[in-house]
């Protein structure tokens, strides 16, 4: 898989299932999604749903997509896997697949993910994905990882953290603003590396807390289940 994110959640496994794959909790705190809406299935078939995501105030990107998990493990763990894919022309992302693993330990669950996606439009596509798409995909996933944990383990609403995050970014952008306008220049180079290298507040979502590489030299494997879902 293409992009890897890895964090510990301290909270019940049903929890952290729940609010990660029930579509009205999920959606809440994935920066990725606006919206997620499954469709009606029959009893004991994968679940398909589509999903779409705001580029713009009045311009969303919509997709389509498959996903299947498994709840009881015998060595307690927790899988689940999608595919998904998108036809509107203004996306980027044609079509991919990952996974999420929920692993229980002393110190947490580890809540982890690994997918990839095929880019469009060309030589154009892979250069922008490369340079812009996978690293902003790969921060969005993280930080909104990180916002995932403190509902979980402080009860801070989604809402509430955006809040938090977009208060002390635009602190951090008037301090560095009113220093190199005002304060001599040493001065004012301090304070706008302090804002730029100091770490976000403990309640504010930072995608710096997360893991980014699987840990140890063993590459990142997709579980069995995700060869059982057709192309959404």
């Amino acid at each position: 898989m293409g992009l890897y994110v890895e964090t510990r959640i301290r909270a019940g496994m049903d929890e952290l299932w729940e609010r990660s794959q029930d579509p009205a909790q999920h959606q809440r705190w994935d920066l990725r999604f606006t919206s997620i809406r499954y469709l009606p299935r029959a009893e004991g078939q994968p679940q398909r749903f589509r999903y779409a995501t705001r580029v713009l105030p009045f311009l969303s990107v919509d997709g389509t997509g498959i996903s299947a998990g498994e709840r009881h493990r015998p060595d307690g763990t927790r899988v689940s896997a999608l595919r998904f894919a998108s036809a509107h022309p203004l996306s980027l992302l044609a079509e991919g697949s990952g996974y999420w693993r929920y692993v229980p330990g002393p110190d947490g669950i580890r809540f982890l993910t690994g997918y990839d996606y095929r880019p469009r439009w060309g030589r154009f596509g892979a250069l922008a994905d490369r340079l812009v798409f996978r690293p902003l995909m790969g921060w969005a996933t993280a930080w909104s990882f990180d916002r995932l944990r403190l509902w979980c383990e402080r009860g801070t609403t989604p809402g509430l953290a955006l809040t938090r995050a977009i208060g002390e970014s635009a602190l951090r952008v008037l301090l560095s603003v009113a220093a190199l306008a005002y304060a001599p220049l040493p001065a004012a180079l301090l304070v706008l590396a302090a804002a730029l290298l100091l770490p976000p507040l403990p309640g504010t979502p930072a995608a710096r807390r997360c893991l980014r590489t699987p840990p140890g030299r063993t590459p990142a494997r997709a579980p069995r289940l995700l060869s059982t879902l057709e192309p959404s």
